[in-house]
């Protein structure tokens, strides 16, 4: 099931969080926090203003992005995997490499 978002939502598949520290002890999944950064992995169509104008998302497909610690909805895919479905305001910053 493949899921697009619509209008001004985009969907996030977080960071994985390195699970050992670096003298090699390894974490359990319940004592981390998780991740606010994550893969933009689908947009919406962008955001429609009272007249009827859509206007373009600034992130794309691909984009590395950083997001509030309580921003969106989870979900998971078919797979199982874990992603976010956020409006675009709650993005706080693009991750330039």
């Amino acid at each position: 099931m493949p899921i697009q978002p619509l209008f001004d939502r985009i969907l996030v598949k977080r960071k994985e969080q390195a699970r050992t520290t670096a003298s090699g002890l390894i974490l359990p999944d319940a004592g981390q926090e998780k991740m606010n950064q994550g893969t933009v992995v689908a947009v919406g169509t962008g955001n429609i203003d009272d007249n009827g104008t859509t206007f373009e998302l600034e992130v794309k497909e691909g984009d590395l992005v950083v997001f509030g610690k309580y921003s969106g909805s989870t979900i998971q895919d078919e797979n199982g995997d874990e992603l976010l479905i956020l409006k675009e305001k709650e993005i706080l910053g693009i991750i330039t490499e």
